[in-house]
């Protein structure tokens, strides 16, 4: 309608270029400074940082062909440098390029049937769904749902199916489960009579050892007062020696003679010493140096009785238990253990000892339940208040559409088209950016808030709240916003057809969401290559931030992890807007084909060169994200539906709502089929095919020896031979060491020249189906095949195959306040033999460890290191 004054194309193109140009300039300064700043863009194979297993091989300086190296890796590689979630997450960006790439073909039909006789609309939305007049055209909407949003359903169900082969296959190797992490459970929620680790020998097989946890709440507040005063007693002496080289350096600059040189007064004065006020805003201060060399030795003697008598304090109802192997460990993890409701609950296991939130294990389980409810109002509340502003983004979008009731808005109009498409298509996507960039820290802090027991809970806390929030507000807010602003002078004029106004103009409100679809694919995308926040904090705020030299090493030798639990969800919002429009408004089809190619491409190298692996959730966030896409296809399914129903057409209302219900039947049948197992690890990948071997999961013989295979011999030697019972056994004897065979073969395809590890083949190995096909919809609709457990075993890398090497640690899951020892302070090394003076002055007052080893001056005063800190 060229009365409308529509701005979708001009939006669009104006975005579409004002982020190809950023794209550019961000890609441009990555290809010329990733080179140069090594430790920014390539730390993990310039600089060694992170795993030795993991440390990818360095990329040429070549600015094309690293592209082809990390698109064209096998899935092995990415597993090893990535770990199992950044291999999920680029799996998920991967899959769903794929399935936008497929949709594409879909124009074929949509486009000339959106496109001609119709309403006359303009730019994109003449080759929307609002552009149909005859409503017997929705026949084929109805049918390309169908096969469109059909197929995305049989990928979630094979890469579920996937998704569980490879989690079984890593969690039963060496790697995993042999880890302490595996073999231990949190419980929580434990009644007092149970709070004795004699009780958990007597409840369970296979119990190793078990650490209640208590209330150290004295001990924790000593250990905060020791750690300050060694934080302030370490950069006090980092000053004072600083501060004494940089005089030596002027006085050698002016060329004057520092009397006695081996005194540190002579550099620095008393009243230049490091001070502060000790007790209190309105005291006097007090040499910092001298104070903390007097109280550290004091608050270190009170932590050392308190740790002493840590066992006398009283427990909170929470319990770690440490299993022989991972398979009585999933025993336990797997029953039902007390009598009473919302007792003994097996709470957690694979979480490292770090990775557990100690203050949240003192919880009742009715003061969980309340705080959860706490944190989920917390987080609806936001996302109310936060639909606000975000309307106001929406209505942006689509602003020319007002001008008619306000007036005042008129001087839009007469803006040039390009300047009038970044403000209606750039504008409100950068707003919408922002609007989302506060709330992952409000949400993980709801994490803790609602009793979460570890960081991986918190993370999948943040993955699912993060989401809810992102497709009400980013999805449902803006596109109701968009769509009554694009009619509101419409629906004023006659209200009575509000409803029908608002459904034949839902396709318009896809525009800002290309717009925003391709803001996140260009320039986020150039942001996270880029990495412009880590070149400004690194470069030019290290001088005012590491003010000593520990700190110094630390930022250089810390790298970033990936926190999945608010990334995750943004690109599965993305997703879910794209299927939404899908059938409506198939144009974003190819926008989000190109953006999901371009995050796919950053995210690749970032994973492997730049940042580390978060906490290990073991791929469970790639679950989520595929039942949470479910979602974007009941959104495009249900608004088909309602422009079904307001353009009248009765046989496509039919034909979709058999659609929905054929959509819903999917969902629960794949919630039931995958819901627990996701959670637990099977027994058939833990115990062994021949059943007395050892597995990484499982040692000791199982009841077929002494049942099955003893008895046989028995009866075999007390008779005549059975012919009929020796080709059973022969059989079996056959098959278990063909499948072994196979294995072996199978490992040293995998690891070609590294050592084979011993291969002992578990129950699911027997999974023997042979369909030899290249084919790539037979291999697609065979995941029974092609993607069963031998299958997803020959994917892990070769150090999957390793077992870990750990200490056995009696204090592994105490409070870390237990077996924590006083630090050595580190400060640097000078020429004119100060440190060392004030390393014996520490020895001689406080028996304070303090050591100048592998840390110096560089020829302008700054703080260097050669090695890493004093143990």
């Amino acid at each position: 309608m060229t009365d409308s004054r529509s701005t979708s194309t001009s939006a669009v193109v104006s975005s579409l270029l004002a982020n190809l140009a950023l794209f550019g300039c961000f890609l441009g300064g990555f290809l010329l400074l990733r080179v140069k700043f090594k430790r920014i863009y390539s730390p993990r194979s310039s600089f060694k940082i992170g795993p030795e297993e993991s440390q990818p091989p360095e990329l040429s300086i070549d600015p094309i062909s690293w592209i082809f190296k990390l698109l064209f890796r096998t899935q092995s590689q990415v597993i090893q440098y990535a770990g199992l979630d950044g291999y999920f997450f680029l799996r998920y960006i991967f899959m769903m390029m794929a399935i936008f790439f497929g949709g594409v073909f879909t124009y074929v039909i949509l486009l000339p049937i959106n496109a001609t006789n119709g309403n006359g609309n303009e730019g994109f939305d003449q080759l929307s769904i609002s552009n149909v007049k005859d409503h017997n055209r929705y026949y084929a909407h109805v049918l390309v749902g169908w096969v469109f949003y059909g197929a995305v359903m049989a990928v979630i169900f094979r890469e579920l199916f996937f998704y569980n082969s490879i989690r079984c296959a890593a969690l039963a190797s060496p790697k995993y489960a042999k880890k302490l992490s595996s073999r231990t459970i949190l419980f929580q929620s434990v009644p007092d009579a149970l709070l004795d680790e004699k009780q958990f020998f007597k409840m369970f097989n296979g119990v190793k050892r078990v650490w209640v946890v208590r209330n150290l709440r004295k001990l924790d507040g000593k250990i905060r007062r020791r750690t300050n005063l060694v934080h302030k007693l370490e950069a006090a002496e980092n000053s004072l020696l600083a501060k004494a080289y940089k005089r030596k350096l002027k006085s050698e600059k002016k060329k004057v003679l520092v009397e006695d040189p081996g005194n540190i007064n002579s550099y620095v004065p008393e009243k230049k010493r490091p001070r502060h006020r000790a007790n209190g805003l309105f005291k006097s201060k007090v040499d910092t140096i001298d104070y903390c060399l007097e109280e550290i030795p004091k608050v270190d003697a009170e932590v050392k009785k308190l740790q002493k008598a840590h066992k006398t304090s009283k427990p909170k109802n929470s319990i770690f238990v440490e299993f022989e192997n991972q398979y009585t460990a999933q025993l336990a993890f797997q029953s039902t253990i007390h009598h009473n409701p919302l007792r003994m609950k097996a709470c957690a296991t694979g979480m490292e000892p770090g990775d557990v939130i100690w203050a949240n294990l003192r919880l009742f389980w009715w003061e969980a339940n309340v705080r959860t409810l706490i944190a989920i109002a917390a987080v609806t509340a936001v996302i109310i208040l936060w639909a606000v502003p975000v309307a106001f983004v929406g209505v942006i979008s689509n602003i020319t559409y007002l001008t008619n009731k306000l007036p005042w808005l008129r001087w839009i109009l007469k803006l040039k088209k390009k300047l009038l498409g970044i403000i209606t298509g750039l504008l409100p996507t950068i707003l919408l950016k922002v609007l989302f960039a506060v709330l992952p820290v409000f949400i993980r802090a709801n994490g803790r808030v609602a009793g979460c027991a570890t960081v991986q809970q918190i993370e999948l806390f943040a993955h699912d709240t993060y989401f809810g929030f992102l497709i009400v507000n980013s999805f449902i807010v803006v596109t109701l916003a968009s769509s009554a602003s694009s009619v509101v002078t419409q629906i004023i004029d006659n209200p009575t057809s509000a409803m029908q106004l608002l459904a034949s103009n839902l396709p318009k409100a896809s525009n800002f969401f290309i717009s925003y679809i391709v803001l996140q694919g260009f320039t986020i995308s150039g942001t996270t290559l880029f990495q412009v926040v880590s070149l400004f904090v690194f470069y030019f705020l290290t001088t005012l931030l590491d003010k000593t030299v520990r700190k110094k090493h630390t930022r250089y030798t810390t790298l970033d992890g990936m926190t999945y639990g608010t990334t995750f969800p943004v690109y599965i919002n993305l997703v879910c807007i794209t299927l939404a429009y899908a059938i409506i408004s198939p144009m974003i089809l190819i926008f989000a084909f190109l953006a999901f190619l371009l995050v796919f491409l950053a995210y690749s190298y970032n994973l492997t060169y730049i940042m580390l692996p978060g906490p290990d959730v073991r791929g469970m966030h790639y679950p989520k994200a595929l039942f949470q896409t479910i979602i974007g296809i009941y959104l495009g399914q249900v608004c088909l539906l309602g422009i079904f129903v307001v353009g009248k057409g009765w046989g496509p209302i039919v034909l979709q709502a058999i659609g929905i219900g054929f959509t819903a039947f999917c969902h629960y049948t794949l919630n039931q089929s995958f819901g627990h197992l996701l959670s637990v690890v099977p027994i058939d990948v833990m115990k062994p095919l021949d059943g007395v071997s050892e597995t990484p999961s499982y040692n000791g013989q199982t009841d077929y020896k002494t049942k099955v295979l003893d008895v046989r011999r028995y009866r075999h030697h007390q008779s005549q031979p059975d012919k009929h019972l020796e080709a059973a056994i022969a059989n079996e004897n056959k098959v278990n060491s063909q499948v072994k065979q196979d294995l072996i073969k199978e490992d040293a395809e995998i690891n070609q020249n590294e050592t084979v590890y011993s291969v002992t083949p578990v129950l699911a190995d027997r999974d023997m189906k042979k369909l030899e096909s290249t084919n790539w919809f037979v291999r697609f609709i065979r995941p029974d095949v092609f993607a069963n457990y031998r299958h997803a075993r020959r994917l892990l890398p070769a150090n999957y195959n390793v077992e870990p090497d750990e200490v056995d640690d009696r204090h592994a899951y105490s409070s870390p306040n237990v077996a924590q020892t006083l630090p050595t302070i580190w400060i640097p090394e000078d020429p004119m033999g100060l440190s060392k003076i004030e390393i014996e002055k520490a020895k001689a007052k406080s028996a304070i460890s303090m050591s100048d080893q592998n840390a110096g001056f560089d020829t302008k005063g700054n703080f260097v290191y050669t090695g890493p800190p004093p143990a």
